[in-house]
């Protein structure tokens, strides 16, 4: 799992390397604002996944809107995404990106990581993402996709360490 501020390699799409850290809730790193993306969970603590295509499957997140609040991106793209609604949720920190080759070297990201929970809604996809599976939490780690070498960062947002409450 990671600990905080702590430098993990990652290899991205493409094979362009990364360096990814997380960063709790109080302590907002430096580098472009990316959006939210967030661990939803169901009533019953199932997981929803979402998938631009039957195989690759993760976490629904997204981007801002001109004039969006962080909870505001939230709500919004897990709604467009992953049709649900969110019932609460509570930031966990950020993961800070740092790209280290390729065509966006020096490019440095910072996205939200909540954990939500969410109401499912009919599936109804009106946007760019045409699949969503729910499963099992026990089951999350045979359906979601990572990159290779973040598993620390995924484990961290799924043990959901206390930080800002909607």
């Amino acid at each position: 799992m990671a600990a905080d501020h702590q430098k993990l390699s990652v290899l991205a799409e493409g094979g362009h390397p990364w360096v990814v850290s997380w960063h709790p809730p109080a302590s907002v790193p430096d580098g472009r604002p990316h959006g939210e993306n967030a661990f939803c969970v169901t009533s019953d603590e199932s997981v929803v996944l979402i998938s631009p295509n039957p195989v690759i499957w993760g976490w629904p997140g997204g981007r801002p809107a001109d004039g969006d609040t962080w909870e505001d991106t939230l709500r919004r793209e897990m709604h467009e995404e992953a049709c649900v609604e969110v019932v609460g949720a509570r930031l966990l920190g950020f993961v800070r990106s740092a790209c280290r080759g390729g065509p966006e070297r020096g490019l440095v990201l910072v996205r939200n990581t909540w954990r939500a929970h969410v109401r499912l809604l009919p599936w109804d996809p009106h946007f760019e993402i045409p699949h969503r599976r729910v499963v099992p939490a026990s089951e999350l780690g045979d359906h979601l996709c990572m990159e290779p070498g973040s598993g620390p960062i995924y484990r961290r947002a799924r043990r959901g360490r206390p930080g800002l409450r909607l």
